[in-house]
């Protein structure tokens, strides 16, 4: 499986993807975690800090790196590689993901017999590098990550544009949404609305946890941490869901169907408070 969660900064794709890929690796699956976000945190819950990227080591060393340098074992066998990006005002981040997919050529890690390869991948910025991993057939399945606000609900959208695009020239498709919810108003009605008028489903929605806060603060996955917890078993039914592989075509909103559909959430958001 080569599998990709995009969505908009900030909004837990991280969350997502170190505790699936544990999920995964417990399930029995030989897993590559490959982190393509600029604060190069995706491997942080797997690992219990952050580890050097690509683009450092590459600096580092001059071109001249070794496997070893940017793949570091994390919980449960998960191995674990950042792609990294510039300093802040400096460069491209989006190039920093053409530059790191170029060097596992290279060091031809993609072909060590991998069962999974997830990709964690920044979903707001609409940079062409970004795109890499569904572009170019990295990753072959999409899971967009998204909160029922109006900016993350756009991001997912946009994400959805990109699946479109790239479907005419490979094979990639949409497995679906996974709602978090970040807090205990989250709405889950205007997620699966938005799911039903974009031909995909919504796979799960993740109950706000103080067990994820916890876990993350301590740089560790739930499944780590708390493995007899109801948030660790959604994890786990959550990876069971997405080995089973299925996937769409979605079907983006056009702008003005977003904007309409950002009035329908407003009156959603009135008549639960009133």
């Amino acid at each position: 499986m080569k599998i990709a969660f995009y969505g908009k900064g900030g909004i837990g794709k991280s969350t997502v993807a170190s505790n699936v890929s544990a999920a995964l690796s417990m399930q029995g699956f030989k897993t590559l975690l490959i982190g393509c976000d600029p604060k190069a945190d995706s491997a942080r819950c797997l690992v219990g800090h952050k580890i050097p990227t690509v683009l450092q080591q590459l600096h580092k060393k001059q071109d001249n790196i070794a496997r070893e340098d940017i793949m570091f074992p994390g919980f449960n066998g998960v191995a674990c590689i950042e792609a990294g990006g510039p300093e802040a005002g400096v460069g491209c981040a989006g190039r920093g993901i053409i530059t790191m997919m170029e060097e596992l050529t290279h060091l031809e890690i993609l072909n060590e017999g991998w069962d999974v390869v997830v990709y964690d991948v920044l979903g707001d910025v609409v940079c062409g590098g970004f795109s890499v991993p569904m572009r170019e057939g990295y990753a072959d399945r999409i899971y967009i990550v998204t909160s029922s606000e109006f900016m993350s609900v756009y991001a997912a959208n946009n994400i959805m544009k990109a699946v479109a695009r790239s479907q005419g020239k490979r094979t990639v498709n949409l497995g679906g949404i996974i709602h978090n919810q970040r807090n205990g108003e989250s709405s889950v009605e205007s997620v699966e609305d938005f799911a039903a008028r974009t031909a995909t489903r919504v796979l799960a929605s993740i109950p706000f946890s103080r067990e994820i806060v916890l876990s993350e603060l301590e740089g560790k996955t739930v499944l780590e941490k708390y493995p007899e917890s109801q948030t660790a078993r959604f994890f786990r039914e959550l990876a069971g869901i997405i080995a089973m592989g299925q996937g769409s075509s979605p079907e983006p909103l056009s702008n003005d169907e977003l904007e309409e559909f950002s009035h329908y959430m407003l009156d959603l958001e009135l008549q639960n408070h009133r």
